[in-house]
């Protein structure tokens, strides 16, 4: 017998028989439920999966004779070997009932632009980026907001076949430059400054770190010069750098499924930013997947995702137009000027899917929001979050003060696929703290430390067959060297991802943290996420972070807390911290030492950095400090009294 008693949300018949992930199961022979034989069969049978994925998706271009050319490992096997397309073709082809953006910032502007007028756009960039010189497989370099420039500045560089690098404006120097300086690139475009939490910002100085490593001939400012900035190449206004272009049909360069169209940037927070090149072919056909089939977007529907263009989230909320909907964006604070501004959004644009951190719906709760309360959420149809483990309390948070009925789909995947790997499923149950399952074509399975599956208890997170969005490689790691070390050497030919997760009886997953920070007191594997499950129910407590303290030849745990405004860190607080510890995890999850620090250090994309605690509180120089978003709070984490003894 199944066990009920965690479902918070069941999708009715009708729902389930409206979605499309229903209608490609009956196309391929399974009933609309059967998920589990659906999954085996896209793992089993790839040839035949994909071939129905790029049909049942209407994929723009040529498709060829195979969808899947097995190699002798993950890395050399191929899909759609025959194939030509270009992704920006199969964005701006689709038609939708709606504009193709709707553009929030800060500041409150609201700006938007029809399908038809943002084709005219893209056409205008694409042919001012070939008069710059700038051809197929050169790279686009890019300090933008997520804003509609750099969406359609990213659709003319696909257009023209050329390879896009983003960053957001909130690196430093160093930090943009490490990452963009490392590809090359023969043009940078860039705003000259943004607005977060009613400030402005200019970011002069990253432009020209990232003009002068990269020795770039032209800078592009996507927005009006400040009058005092000055620029260590030529720039020139986005207005004046496409006047001299008329709208024109774009002659998009259609290349191989695995032409290059997008490099991300690891976090960095190992050492130096992993430059990670993704194909065309197989971030469109990935993320149509994810979104057609597991996120249910329909034509006409808005989506929406909080991101930078610094994180993969970007990426794959623009590939939506490739689904017909209207991408809502927002550039800025989400909490400002007040803590109902995204709920706000929602209402405001009629948001259908809504998409954000699993650190801020964590904090809605802890604020105490309750939109359904105070808003009419009357389109929004599903949630998703990713970024870090949605933890238990904010599965109920979400059902309980946001909305009864709809999909929340906690997602994880990471930059180095762009993509997911496990995630939302239309047709099945929502269990609380669970992933619903894995994505269809990913063979994911949990291993122990010999390379064993497991089942019902945690281990590393693995996929063992070939997917699309997995990287062609890393930006001048012309052996794939680098790349194999990566992913494939803990588990010969399988690819390890780095997390530590579950799998649950009802086929479900739950993250239970980076791998690579498992905690291991006393030879026993812990993932930091199962500790944070119970430290975060804590009124007292708003976030906390914990690492393993080398201690007499054995691990221990510390764990640091972050506690509200006038709460101090008491003995009966502390006692209260580890029994709800005790109780709710193991006594091993118990932490040896607990202690109050006024900030913990994130990563810029929001995720907290167990690996930059970890490595100061052991001395340890930190690779890449330029990564985290606020490096000088490590300071709190040196030389402690309390870690002595």
């Amino acid at each position: 017998m199944t066990d009920t008693t965690d479902i918070l949300w069941q999708p009715s018949s009708e729902r389930v028989a409206a979605t499309a992930l229903a209608r490609f199961a009956t196309r391929a022979g399974f009933a609309p439920t059967d998920y589990a034989g659906l999954h085996r069969w896209s793992v089993t049978e790839p040839e035949a999966f994909y071939s129905l994925l790029w049909d049942f998706l209407g994929v723009v271009g040529a498709k060829g004779g195979r969808a899947w050319a097995p190699g002798p490992d993950q890395i050399s096997s191929r899909f759609f070997p025959e194939a030509s397309l270009n992704y920006a073709e199969n964005l701006l082809a689709r038609p939708g009932p709606g504009p193709a953006i709707i553009a929030h910032r800060d500041d409150g502007t609201r700006r938007e632009l029809g399908r038809s007028e943002l084709e005219a756009l893209v056409s205008r960039m694409a042919q001012a980026m070939t008069a710059s010189g700038v051809g197929p497989g050169d790279r686009i370099a890019a300090i933008v907001t997520n804003d509609i420039e750099a969406i359609a500045a990213y659709l003319a560089s696909a257009a023209i076949g050329a390879v896009w690098a983003s960053c957001s404006p909130d690196f430093g120097p160093s930090g943009a430059a490490d990452r963009l300086g490392q590809v090359g690139p023969t043009l940078l475009l860039a705003v000259p400054g943004y607005g977060y939490a009613g400030k402005r910002f200019d970011i002069a100085a990253s432009i020209n770190a990232v003009a002068e490593a990269a020795d770039i001939r032209q800078i592009v400012l996507l927005g009006e010069r400040p009058s005092r900035a000055t620029y260590v190449r030529p720039a020139i206004t986005l207005g004046d750098w496409i006047a001299p272009f008329a709208p024109a049909p774009i002659a998009y360069h259609r290349q191989g499924f695995d032409a290059p169209l997008a490099i991300l940037f690891s976090s960095g927070t190992t050492g130096k930013p992993k430059c990670i090149v993704h194909r065309a072919g197989g971030l469109l056909l990935q993320h149509m997947k994810e979104q057609v089939l597991h996120c249910d977007v329909r034509t006409g529907d808005r989506l929406f995702y909080y991101t930078t263009c610094g994180w993969m989230m970007w990426n794959w909320l623009v590939s939506g137009l490739a689904a017909g909907a209207t991408l809502v964006t927002f550039d800025g604070n989400p909490t400002y000027p007040g803590p109902a501004r995204l709920p706000d959004l929602i209402d405001a644009e009629r948001i259908d899917i809504f998409g954000t951190s699993a650190k801020y719906i964590d904090g809605c709760r802890k604020a105490g929001l309750r939109p359904r309360d105070t808003h009419r959420l009357t389109a929004l149809r599903v949630i998703l979050s990713t970024g870090s483990p949605l933890l238990p309390d904010s599965f109920d948070h979400v059902y309980q003060d946001w909305k009864t009925d709809l999909h929340l789909a906690s997602i994880s995947g990471g930059t180095d696929i762009c993509g997911c790997f496990l995630g939302g499923v239309p047709t099945l149950p929502v269990r609380r703290g669970e992933l619903q399952g894995p994505m269809l074509g990913m063979d994911v399975a949990t291993y122990d430390g010999a390379g064993h599956p497991l089942a019902g208890e945690p281990g590393e997170l693995v996929c063992r067959a070939a997917h699309p969005s997995m990287p062609l490689g890393f930006w001048g790691d012309t052996d794939n060297q680098r790349y194999r070390a990566a992913y494939f050497e803990r588990f010969p030919g399988v690819w390890a991802h780095g997390d530590f997760a579950e799998q649950r009886p009802s086929g479900g997953f739950v993250i239970q943290g980076r791998s690579d920070t498992t905690l291991n007191p006393g030879g026993v594997r812990i993932g930091t996420a199962e500790i944070y499950r119970q430290v975060e129910t804590i009124p007292e407590v708003l976030e906390a972070i914990a690492v393993g303290q080398e201690w007499e030849g054995d691990q221990r745990i510390v764990l640091f807390v972050r506690l509200r405004d006038g709460t101090r860190l008491t003995d009966d607080l502390a006692q209260l911290i580890r029994q709800r510890i005790r109780t709710g995890a193991t006594p091993r999850h118990v932490p040896a030492r607990i202690i109050a620090v006024a900030e913990i250090p994130r990563t810029r994309s929001g995720k907290i950095s167990e690996v930059a605690v970890r490595d100061t509180i052991h001395g340890r120089p930190i690779a890449n400090d330029t990564a985290l978003a606020n490096p000088e709070c490590l300071a709190l984490y040196r030389d402690l009294p309390a870690l002595a003894g």
